[in-house]
């Protein structure tokens, strides 16, 4: 991991570097998400299809776009009880969380007859994305699912990208279901965006789309704002962790690694007071990198912009 002193010019040439990395930097992929959008939202389910075929390498017909409950089921032998009991813990404690946020209509009528108040209406349907391919993460579908769900909104529906099988990640289905899920559609990319934005013929428009997902996604989220609500327009991952010398350089690494495997442009940087310190965080890394079942795109990230 690159150990740099923090000089004026160092500051600024690091934050150029990242910043690069901003969803403001997505232009290079305008013109092609904006041809997808406006495909799925002439041609509808065909255009899906076709796109899931073409970056998913997926046969994806109106008959099975919409996960079953026979594949839930299926998904349920497939995952570890251990790592459903993980979920379920997970889900009390988010839920927990989020109950502490919720909002109530209220009013209040004064003496002369005029009546003031607030009437928080929930959302009649959301889309939620939730990604797949290099990386699945059980997390992302709880967290975005359950505040919704602790909100009151009518009807949460989920797209992910399906794998070459047809199939969704079994953790990923596990899941969505103990989360809420209404329905889960079998769907990814700017073209899952472009569904949920405008309704197809077998996924219905939504009020609002939340998720993560990569720089296509972003892009489509960010041209369909407007039409729908959007949470964020998210960037790639990344965590700054600032600590001295009294810190564990054990935990601090486990911690810089963790959003590092996430992607090869994700950024994890340590700001640190003590050189010592940060050579053995920096040697912590090493050792911890070579155990990691994503460890070339951890290194890649590492090196870059670690």
């Amino acid at each position: 991991m690159r150990i740099q002193r923090l000089t004026k010019d160092a500051k600024e040439n690091l934050l150029e570097d990242l910043l690069k990395r901003s969803p403001n930097n997505y232009g290079q992929y305008e013109q092609g998400v904006q041809e997808i959008l406006a495909h799925v939202k002439e041609e509808k389910d065909q255009a899906v299809f076709a796109y899931t075929k073409k970056f998913d390498h997926a046969d994806i017909t109106a008959d099975n776009i919409k996960v079953t409950e026979e594949e839930i089921e299926e998904a349920y032998k497939e995952v570890d009880p251990k790592l459903v009991e993980i979920i379920r813990k997970a889900l009390l404690n988010i839920r927990t969380y989020h109950e502490k946020q919720r909002q109530y209509s209220w009013f209040d009528s004064k003496p002369d007859g005029t009546i003031l108040g607030q009437k928080v209406t929930p959302l009649h349907r959301v889309g939620v994305y939730v990604p797949g391919g290099k990386a699945v993460y059980p997390s992302s579908v709880l967290m975005n699912i359950v505040p919704a769900k602790v909100a009151g909104v009518d009807e949460i529906i989920m797209v992910t990208p399906p794998g070459k099988d047809g199939k969704v990640t079994p953790t990923t289905l596990v899941a969505a279901k103990e989360a809420g899920a209404d329905a889960i559609y079998k769907v990814g990319g700017a073209q899952a965006i472009g569904a949920l934005a405008y309704g197809t013929e077998s996924i219905p428009k939504t009020d609002k789309i939340v998720g993560p997902g990569n720089a296509f996604v972003a892009e489509a989220k960010k041209q369909v704002y407007g039409l729908v609500s959007i949470d964020m327009i998210a960037g790639p991952s990344e965590i700054l962790v600032v600590a001295d010398s009294t810190c564990n350089p054990k935990f601090v690494a486990a911690d810089l690694l963790s959003q590092a495997e996430h992607d090869k442009n994700a950024s994890a940087v340590l700001v640190t007071d003590s050189m010592k310190f940060a050579e053995l965080v920096s040697d912590e890394i090493e050792s911890q990198i070579s155990g990691l079942p994503r460890y070339e795109i951890a290194r890649t990230s590492i090196d870059i912009n670690g």
